[in-house]
């Protein structure tokens, strides 16, 4: 399938020497999902920055339905949509002027501004809030919001930079939905995440980036295929005795990885295996049995585990401190 979004080399250096992106490449088809899996810090939304023009590559291209973002960057404004991680809305408008305002900018007519705002509020369930006060809005309607504000134009592209961030789980879910039904709709959707169950309950294919680079891609399914068996975690009370536990393990022919004070024992049959480490588990403070995951795969790969803690309240957060510095 044709390419939406195709990235080349893609390097961002800020100042000090800092690289956000590394040689970053991959190829989004035409009406897909495709995420970009990672922790804080990865180079997720400053690869997203890039391909929406907001940030100029240090080297490297990208083409948005064949412009370049380097030398066409007005014509792929034109035919992208984008929700970034931070609030755009204004708090003390209206949702509708909110969304009326971004047609307009757009350059439409009163009326199609109009019939525009109506149906992208309507897609995303806010028509019936329309006419109050963003600051009166819950964090999930408040995301919806936001994503109606990129789609008033009907893009062919949406760029999506953590849309779910420091959501409920019922609003998550609710989004996750609405995720779904753009790509319905045939819209080509950019997702970055660092929200695993994210990640492979939405995703077409899926982009591992740490560091600034990729270093896994596929559909979640082929990514986590290439692990095999299950996982056996053992949690201690310290790296030291963990590391301890390691080595008898591996004295009697286990397969073990230790992640500080975790030990990760990859076994064809945890049911099977667990009798016969029963004897070695005396100091285990906590047993979890785990099938693989992209957490796993992310896991494998880095070292590391993919962290999901955001704070509950971070819309709230983001929102007084917009008013502090007003």
């Amino acid at each position: 399938m044709e390419c939406a979004v195709e990235a080349e080399n893609l390097v961002k250096i800020y100042p000090g020497n800092v690289k956000a992106v590394d040689n970053v490449s991959f190829c989004i088809k035409r009406g897909e999902i495709y995420s970009l899996l990672g922790p804080n810090g990865a180079g997720k939304t400053t690869t997203v920055k890039m391909l929406s023009t907001l940030l100029k590559p240090t080297s490297g291209d990208a083409r948005v339905l064949g412009h370049s973002i380097v030398k066409e960057p007005n014509k792929v404004r034109r035919i992208i949509g984008i929700v970034p991680q931070e609030l755009t809305s204004d708090d003390e408008m209206t949702g509708w002027n909110n969304v009326y305002i971004q047609a307009k900018l757009y350059g439409y007519t009163r009326s199609e501004a109009e019939k525009r705002t109506r149906e992208a509020l309507e897609f995303m369930d806010l028509l019936d809030v329309a006419n109050r006060k963003v600051s009166t809005y819950s964090g999930g309607m408040r995301r919806r919001l936001e994503i109606a504000m990129s789609l008033v134009h009907q893009p062919e592209i949406l760029y999506m930079d953590e849309p779910t961030l420091g959501l409920d789980v019922q609003s998550r879910r609710h989004l996750w939905n609405l995720i779904t039904q753009l790509k319905k709709e045939g819209i080509t959707i950019l997702l970055t995440t660092h929200y695993m169950e994210e990640a492979e309950s939405l995703s077409d294919r899926v982009a591992i980036i740490d560091h600034g680079r990729i270093i896994a891609e596929g559909t979640p399914a082929e990514l986590t295929s290439k692990l095999g068996g299950e996982r056996i975690h053992l949690i201690m009370k310290s790296n030291n005795e963990a590391e301890q536990l390691a080595n008898r393990l591996s004295g009697l022919g286990f397969n073990v990885k230790v992640f500080n004070e975790t030990l990760v024992v990859t076994v064809s049959n945890a049911a099977k295996a667990i009798p016969e480490l029963a004897p070695y588990l005396s100091n285990v403070v906590e047993v979890r049995i785990t099938r693989p995951n992209l957490e796993e795969v992310f896991l494998e790969l880095t070292g590391r585990r993919l962290r999901d803690e955001e704070p509950i309240d971070s819309f709230r957060y983001r929102v007084m401190t917009r008013r502090l510095r007003r």
